[in-house]
């Protein structure tokens, strides 16, 4: 449809928009219009409440701020004539420098002066301290758990499934004898 459409009366009285031609040359019939009939151009964009009710707060002025003080403010601000600074604002460019500088100063001299060393770490003595730590039962458990696991490992070797054991495994199988040395001082302490 156009913009601007003309409306026609016909004899009857009722409101019609004429046959329009279109760009390939075919016509357009003659159409009707009821009473009421707003055009879909001219009819106003929908909007929310929340919308609505956000134009009519948008006011461009700080929350609580009366208009009355915001145009006398704006009076003062475009009077050319009168240049107030901000009281007891105060701009030294050199003195900014100059503390950046002895900041950097004074960094670069504790780092001097700090001096590095490596701590000392010495390494623990292997399971020994650990088990006294541990509850002697949840230790027993965990042991159990492991020597099963080194069984069934055995097992699969055995049984050609595993073929070529991983580093891993084999360190574990190394440690068999270790764990069930382990399995029996603990059942002796626990009785």
């Amino acid at each position: 449809m156009m913009a601007t459409t003309a409306y026609e009366h016909d004899a009857d009285g009722c409101k019609f928009i004429p046959a329009t031609q279109r760009p390939d040359g075919t016509w357009r019939k003659p159409r009707r219009i009821k009473d009421g009939y707003v055009p879909q151009e001219e009819v106003p964009l929908y909007e929310s409440k929340g919308k609505q009710f956000k134009a009519r707060q948008n006011t461009g002025l700080p929350v609580g701020l009366p208009p009355e003080v915001a145009a006398q403010a704006q009076k003062k601000k475009n009077n050319p004539g009168v240049i107030q600074p901000i009281p007891g604002m105060l701009i030294n460019v050199d003195k900014k420098k100059k503390k950046k500088k002895s900041g950097a100063d004074e960094a670069a001299e504790k780092l001097a002066k700090c001096e590095i060393t490596e701590p000392n770490f010495s390494t623990p003595s292997p399971s020994t301290p650990t088990n006294s730590a541990t509850d002697p039962v949840k230790r027993l458990k965990n042991l159990r758990k492991k020597l099963r696991e080194i069984e069934t490992l055995e097992e699969k070797i055995k049984s050609g499934i595993l073929k070529t054991p991983d580093k891993d495994q084999k360190e574990k199988m190394s440690k068999k004898n270790d764990i069930i040395k382990e399995i029996e001082l603990l059942e002796k302490n626990s009785e």
